[in-house]
């Protein structure tokens, strides 16, 4: 398999060697009894943010989910392929979880291609203009409320808006509004800086990401 890359070779009988070796009746576990997360975490596929590892996450421990910018479109059942809202439906649904954590990050690509989207290079289809499209009016509102402000603020201030709006967007699916209500899940938003290793968490009662 000359194709295969040879530092994935070299790092997969690492990781064999030195975490799943020492780890194998965990992994027979998980194998023969199945996954019990309590946690779900939708985060952006940036290659920078891995939420097992901000987390010290074992395997079974984290239902995660990954796409540009940590999106969740709002509850529609249209069309026929809804990626995003099929694992919430089968984390929500199957594995009774007791947390679901949204986290944004420092530099995303797609936050930047929602201020522009020359930012990144797309196809005539822009699919990442389109998926970013969700953020229209968040960007309208971070522009109109700091017209003054630096292109950096703006960014992470949208990437925080990012955030509050997925959270939003969750509680348009019935199945998590009535869990939430029930007080049977709970949900979060979060923002990873990647330069300082600084996680924030919004709070409820200031209205405000806060260290933690």
């Amino acid at each position: 398999m000359k194709s295969f890359p040879d530092s994935l070779s070299d790092r997969y009988r690492r990781f064999k060697f030195r975490h799943f070796t020492p780890n194998a009746a965990h992994y027979e576990r998980l194998a023969t009894q199945g996954q019990d997360p309590q946690t779900m975490v939708i985060s952006c596929s940036d290659s920078r943010v891995d939420p097992e590892t901000i987390f010290s996450a074992m395997p079974g421990e984290l239902f995660v989910l990954r796409n540009i910018a940590n999106l969740v479109p709002p509850y529609e059942t249209g069309g026929n392929f809804h990626g995003v809202s099929s694992a919430i439906e089968f984390a929500i649904l199957n594995l009774n979880l007791r947390h679901l954590i949204v986290i944004g990050h420092s530099g995303c690509g797609g936050i930047k291609a929602a201020w522009d989207e020359k930012a990144a290079v797309q196809t005539e289809a822009h699919f990442v203009s389109r998926w970013m499209s969700m953020l229209d009016e968040a960007r309208l509102a971070v522009q109109r409320n700091n017209p003054d402000a630096s292109p950096e603020f703006k960014q992470r201030a949208l990437e925080q808006e990012g955030v509050m709006q997925s959270l939003k967007n969750l509680r348009t699916f019935p199945f998590v509004r009535e869990r939430e209500e029930k007080g049977l899940l709970q949900l979060h938003g979060a923002h990873f800086d990647i330069a300082t290793g600084m996680l924030t968490v919004y709070d409820n009662e200031t209205k405000k990401f806060q260290s933690l």
